[in-house]
This record gives C-alpha cells, structure tokens and sequence, in this order.
C-alpha cells in the first residue's frame, strides 16, 4: 500500500472508534480481517499510524479546531511524526486511495501549528476531567509527564536468570540492536524502529525457549523491590498473565513457594503457557472457583505478598493510549473501592515480620498514596519502609528521585526514568 493509502486505512479505522467506542487493537483487527489484500507490514504502519493520532488525541484536536477523525490524523502527522505543513499536504492528494485534499480551513491550522494558548491537558495530551489529578499529582511536570506518557515506549526484555545470564542474551541478541537498561538488573532494551515497527521477537529463539520475556523496565523494577529469596512462602495475588509471577520466581531461584492467584480466573489463562517455557517449578497456580477462597489456607503464613492492584493503568498509556480516552470519571472511584479491598485480604495473608507490596500502573495520588494512607490508618500493625531504605535492601540506589513527595513509596515515571509508570511501596508486618 502506499503511505497515503495507510493514511485513508488509519482515518477509517478512527471513524470506526468514534462510532462504537471500542479498544483499538479490535478495531484494528476487523480492518485487516476484511482488508485481507494488506500485508503484514501494512498492517504494522496503520497501526503505528492509528496509536499515533491517539497519543496526540488532545493536541491534534486543538490545533485543527476540529474532532473528526481526519483531523486527528492531520494534527498527529504534524505533532507525532513532526511532518511539516507541505509534508502532510502531499498525503491528502485524492489520488487513487489517498484521502481527499486539504480544505482551507485545514490548511491554515496545519500551517499555523498554534498551541501557544493551549492549557496544560492539550499540551500533555491526556483527558480533561483528569487535569486536576494531574496537577495534584505532578505540579509543574504535569504537561511534561503527560507528554512523556504520549511518547512511543521502547519493546523491554527480562533476561530469564533460570536459563541464562544478561550477557549471553546481548550477544545473542545484538542484530536486534539491544541494550541493557539502565535500572533494572536483567532488563534489556531494543529502541521502536521507524515509524513505531518493533523487533519481531516471535522469530527469535531466545524468545521460543523462555531464555528472555517481554516485560517493561518499570514492571521489573516493581519486581525487584519485591525482594523475593529463595525458600520463602510467596503470593502474587493479583497475578494475571504472569509477568511478576515469573521475575518472582526467577529471584527465588525455583525455591520456595510461590503462589499465583487472581480474583478474575480468565486473566491466569496466559501463565500456564509461560510458566512452562520459562522453566519454573516453584510455582502453584490458584484458580477461584465459586465464592471459596482459593488462598484461604495461606492466611497469616506468607512471607511476602504481593499486590499489583486493577488500576485505571495510567501509567501504561504509552503502551494503551487508546486506554486514557476510553476512561471515564466514575472508573476511579471504582478502582479505589476495590485497591482498599484487595490491600485487607493481602494483609490477612502476611505473617508478623513478613512483607506486603502495594504496586499499580497507576500515577495518580488517588490510586497510590492516597490508598496507603487509608490503609495505614486502619492497621496499625504494618509500617512503611522509607523510599531509600527500599531502594537500597534491593540493591537498585541509582533511581533518582523516585520518591514519592506525596507520602511513602517510590513513584517510576516515563519523564523521570524512562519506563512505564508504577508506584511501589513496601509495608512490613509489624511482629
């Protein structure tokens, strides 16, 4: 297809959300399965295309005065992909199955490129209702972490430690152009090609083999905070596919127990699958059935729990930016009932000595300190480690101003560290 024609596809594939308010990746998804004539690499580009112009949601709509669907992607190729104003022009041809011509109107916005006026939710392009949250959350650095949660994310690797070792896994993977991140211990890192394409990680055996998983720098941070040891009685509680399960288990060496449960038995579908090719043994999968507990025996006997609390998953919008415009207010309040429910049935489940972990994908005070201020306030049994005492029993000192301002717990932020947005913190069971 020609580069104006993917442009024509991504417009009609952002008509399509317009209308049925669905996740892109499905929307994405029908196009190809009813376009059958486009080619994987088609494919690839007007998705790039699609994400690109919903990263820019906020400033593209802006600068062309206009929320149609053609003009986000008008805005997004001048704000996402930096095209200049006769740039974008030579795409909107009406030639063939390029998108029709420029209006006047259009023209003048594209050329003007005016965002001096622009309040601080168009320049950091996140939803307006969010504004306050935002800025009770980040101050000043609101627009520059909104910005920074609109940029494209790099394609992270955990080195499996069961199978291999950091170093064997950069040779092995050096025609990929990776590099090791800069925080986490067994983090590797492969920079978006052009356009958004990534690295076809299916195709490498490495990958087949369990020996590297996909799994962004901030997750595996979380992960490490966790200071998991071998022999200890671990549970994930909120495991879905698995990710920190893995780390967890890779940490404890296979040793010890650790067991994976979740309150929503169809997101554990996924770990099965991923616990076999990554060689763990330590691990019990508990599956709900019914209304029973499926933990209920590990009540007061853990060493360590941990809780990677549902959240509205702000700080995945690099990786979900149709996500931020799919969410809506009441979605909040939603999520703190059920990030206080799932912090009492965690601590019921830690021994006196052991450790509780509180982790989101989320940036907002609501969701975080706020939560553990509630928490706190209600069991006075557990106490917080301070920021630099967490980071430094990890062994991870070197990230800078990840401590929270607001309260207890370290804050991972996109302008700050470079990874996906997470809050840690780590509360000990007084006894």
């Amino acid at each position: 297809m020609h580069p104006s024609a993917r442009i024509s596809a991504a417009i009609e594939i952002l008509e399509d959300l317009e209308t049925r308010r669905r996740p892109a990746s499905d929307a994405l998804k029908d196009w190809g399965l009813s376009h059958r004539f486009a080619g994987s690499k088609d494919r690839a580009a007007i998705a790039s295309l699609v994400y690109d112009a919903l990263r820019r949601r906020a400033g593209a709509r802006y600068l062309m005065q206009s929320e149609a669907p053609r003009a986000e992607m008008i805005g997004a190729l001048a704000l996402a992909r930096d095209m200049t104003a006769d740039e974008v022009e030579s795409h909107f041809s009406g030639v063939g199955h390029a998108p029709a011509p420029l209006t006047d109107e259009e023209r003048a916005h594209l050329r003007a490129k005016n965002l001096a006026d622009a309040p601080d939710w168009v320049l950091g392009d996140y939803p307006e209702w969010l504004a306050p949250h935002f800025a009770r959350a980040f101050g000043d650095e609101a627009v520059a972490e909104g910005r920074a949660l609109a940029a494209r994310a790099p394609l992270d690797l955990r080195v499996n430690a069961l199978k291999a070792t950091r170093p064997e896994m950069l040779a092995e993977l050096a025609h990929l152009g990776v590099q090791t991140c800069r925080f986490a211990p067994f983090g590797l890192r492969i920079a978006q090609g052009a356009a958004g394409r990534g690295a076809a990680l299916d195709a490498e055996p490495a990958y087949a083999r369990g020996m590297v998983e996909i799994q962004d720098e901030g997750s595996q941070v979380a992960a490490a905070l966790c200071r998991a040891a071998p022999g200890e009685k671990v549970l994930d509680l909120c495991a879905g596919g698995g990710g920190k399960t893995l780390a967890l288990a890779a940490a404890m060496d296979n040793q010890g127990e650790l067991f994976a449960t979740d309150s929503d038995g169809r997101r554990l579908t996924p770990i099965f699958p991923r616990l076999e090719r990554a060689g763990v043994k330590n691990v019990t999968v508990r599956a709900p059935r019914g209304k029973a507990d499926p933990v209920a025996d590990l009540e007061g006997a853990c060493d360590l729990v941990v809780i990677d609390a549902p959240c509205t998953g702000v700080g995945t919008w690099r990786r979900n930016p149709d996500a931020k415009w799919r969410t809506r207010p009441g979605a909040l309040e939603q999520r703190q009932a059920g990030q206080d429910e799932v912090l009492r049935r965690g601590a019921r489940h830690v021994r006196p000595g052991g450790r509780l972990v509180y982790v989101t994908c989320s940036l907002l005070r609501e969701e975080n300190e706020d939560r553990l201020a509630a928490f706190l306030g209600e069991n006075a049994d557990f106490s917080c480690e301070n920021a630099a005492e967490t980071l430094s029993r990890a062994g991870l000192e070197g990230l800078d101003g990840a401590a929270s301002p607001h309260g207890p717990g370290l804050r991972l932020t996109p302008a700050r560290h470079d990874v996906d947005g997470f809050f840690v913190a780590l509360l000990q069971r007084n006894g």
